[in-house]
């Protein structure tokens, strides 16, 4: 049997829908994520809009992986949840982030009207430099990995090494994916994304 590692899949679209028909795209966008919410891997949703009164939304959905994004995205489901849309949502632009900058982008909660009034369209923040990633996979990582070899040293001393490794590996793995590694993003968001720190 191979073993995969699955990354989060997180896709950021921008639409564009007359002002005036605010009520049908809040509607259709709430439709869309209940659709989504029923298959497998979906991890969660939102939108807002780039300034009150506006016509540009913002919208962010995350799968478990490609295949769960793939089976949504090619579902009739999907496929009717758009047609219902057409003559009133324009699609502009589709962005995906796969891998480790999946775990830097937070799901914002789906919100209306709530964004500050600016010139430009907002857009989903930028991936934090790949040094800050790697500074904070190996937080996450250094205690685990420490835990896992004191504990397996102790506990299964006469367990061969390679064993005693794949023993390790297939428990932090999901313990940094789904446990520990979203905590401590959540915790330094301030620090990933260039922000005052929460004490100042």
């Amino acid at each position: 049997m191979t073993l995969t590692h699955a990354m989060p899949v997180t896709v950021a679209i921008a639409r564009r829908a007359d002002p005036a028909r605010t009520d049908e795209m809040v509607a259709w966008m709430r439709a869309g994520t209940a659709l989504a919410e029923a298959f497998p891997g979906f991890l969660g949703a939102g939108w807002v809009r780039s300034a009150p009164g506006s016509g540009e939304w913002h919208m962010l959905y995350r799968f478990a992986d490609d295949e769960t994004l793939r089976r949504w995205e090619e579902s009739p489901q999907r496929h009717w949840w758009l047609t219902s849309a057409q003559g009133i949502v324009e699609h502009t632009r589709v962005e995906k982030r796969t891998g480790i900058e999946g775990w830097f982008d937070p799901v914002p909660e789906p919100v209306v009207e709530t964004v500050p009034v600016s010139a430009e369209p907002t857009v989903p923040p930028p991936s934090p430099p790949r040094w800050k990633q790697a500074v904070t996979i190996w937080l996450a990582f250094f205690p685990l990995s420490l835990t896992a070899t004191l504990l397996t040293s102790r506990f299964l001393p006469e367990v061969p090494l390679a064993l005693r490794v794949l023993i390790m590996t297939l428990t932090l793995t999901p313990l940094m994916t789904y446990l520990v590694l979203p905590r401590i993003t959540r915790a330094l968001h301030w620090w990933l994304h260039g922000q005052r720190g929460p004490w100042r």
